[in-house]
């Protein structure tokens, strides 16, 4: 007869934790935020418009025109390409959140669920523009709330969302790049707080 095997697992966060890491430097704030759930959502061709109206419908925003996001009441939603958008919500309250958007959009839309596949940070303070000059080429200061780009940090591919202006960004990249983008951050977090 077989052996049965009990297996105790822990949820790591992408560096590697078992509580979400926080790094403080005067000006910047760097929080590595797991709780959130990723879900791709793509538009069918030849149902651009049900898909928009059918997630409009369950998500209470409009699906955001490109570069950039919109926010509902426990929604976030970011253009990611032409007819194609990233959802994110609290992770506890939407653990299926790609079930649920399937069953929103059914046949208009492909779903995907993107949750483990991708770190975040959310990076804020008086010095975050300074800190992102340094690690992109974006012009971070004149980027809007709610303002999207995809750019290279550190030669990672990472979508850079701005939540506040001046103030406050979220930085989504992929989860294998998790330690290198973290570095890059507080690299250059630990320069620009010695200005």
């Amino acid at each position: 007869m077989g052996r049965s095997c009990v297996y105790k697992l822990k949820a790591m966060t992408a560096l590697g934790g078992t509580k979400p890491r926080v790094d403080v430097f005067a000006g910047v704030k760097i929080s590595e935020n797991p709780d959130r759930a990723l879900v791709s959502v793509s538009a069918r061709q030849g149902h651009e418009t049900v898909c928009r109206e059918r997630a409009r419908a369950f998500l209470g925003v409009d699906l955001p025109a490109p570069a950039r996001a919109a926010s509902s009441e426990g929604f976030g939603v970011l253009w990611i390409g032409p007819d194609a958008w990233m959802v994110e919500a609290d992770h506890t309250r939407h653990e299926l959140l790609a079930s649920e958007i399937k069953t929103a959009v059914a046949d208009a839309g492909s779903v995907v669920e993107q949750t483990d596949g991708w770190c975040r940070f959310e990076v804020e303070g008086s010095k975050v523009c300074d800190l992102f000059e340094r690690l992109c080429n974006v012009d971070v200061q004149a980027m809007l709330g709610d303002a999207v780009v995809r750019t290279s940090i550190h030669h990672v591919g990472c979508y850079l969302w701005c939540r506040e202006a001046g103030a406050a960004f979220t930085v989504m990249g992929p989860r294998s790049s998790a330690a290198s983008l973290h570095h890059a951050l507080i690299e250059s977090a630990g320069v620009v707080s010695l200005d």
